[in-house]
């Protein structure tokens, strides 16, 4: 049975799109099946992955509202086992949507009990705030991986998320658990990242990843390609490091 995982923080701009895309191309790398859903309106997840997601009419709006079962919702990537429910600007209307909706909280859980044993992990790519959209998310998952920078106001707000995922724990999922907190966009060389780096360890112990992801252009650059880092640049440090994350996660499971 594949193992649902949610990428979340509600800042922006953390790496969770970036772990989403490059975690799963390596696991992939490693012989795993990997489905990827997009739950962020911008649709970056897709993108990333080389698709023009805007003019996608099957996406996971049509999911959630329940106009498409999970089947008819996903797609293939260029990269074999490596499958994606894309999203795009429609997903930005669902709030309206199931405002006064019973159960919606479990919409992308009910939604992906048909198709979940197909692969050996499901990564859902959460957008940048705590509504309904990553309450569903969580409400779906088995755990939960925090992506976080390591950077002044890095653990500013984290803990609003850690309530709502003790929310989720406690009114709908108590199964939730904390898979990992992975360090993003560090670097070395500033006392600063290493002071966050140390207090985050010292908060969560050993549920940091001992991986830890660099600051690196060519992370940054390979998304405007439609390619994960193993692709566009297999040699470089931030190929390397997403492959430790994919062996790390595998020797954890």
């Amino acid at each position: 049975m594949g193992k649902i995982i949610s990428i979340s923080n509600q800042k922006g701009g953390v790496g969770k799109t970036t772990t989403a895309i490059n975690l799963a191309s390596n696991l992939v790398n490693l012989q795993k099946t990997v489905l990827l859903v997009d739950i962020d309106p911008q649709g970056n997840s897709g993108s990333g992955l080389g698709l023009e997601v805007q003019s996608l009419q099957k996406t996971t709006y049509e999911l959630l509202i329940g106009e498409l079962s999970a089947r008819e919702a996903i797609q293939k990537t260029s990269i074999s086992g490596l499958d994606i429910i894309a999203s795009n600007i429609n997903l930005s209307g669902l709030e309206v949507d199931f405002l006064g909706l019973e159960r919606k909280e479990f919409k992308l859980k009910e939604a992906l009990t048909s198709i979940k044993d197909q692969y050996d992990f499901i990564f859902i790519d959460c957008p940048p705030s705590l509504g309904v959209l990553t309450i569903n998310a969580l409400c779906a998952s088995q755990s939960v991986m925090i992506t976080l920078q390591t950077e002044y106001f890095a653990l500013e707000g984290l803990s609003q998320l850690m309530r709502i995922i003790s929310l989720v724990q406690n009114q709908w999922n108590q199964s939730l658990e904390l898979e990992g907190v992975l360090l993003t966009m560090y670097d070395k060389r500033t006392n600063l990242a290493n002071q966050v780096a140390d207090d985050v360890r010292n908060f969560f112990k050993e549920k940091v990843y001992e991986t830890v992801i660099p600051r690196n252009i060519k992370l940054s650059e390979a998304p405007s390609f439609g390619k994960p880092i193993n692709l566009y640049d297999p040699d470089g440090v931030g190929a390397k490091s997403y492959k430790s994350l994919a062996e790390e996660l595998i020797g954890k499971a």
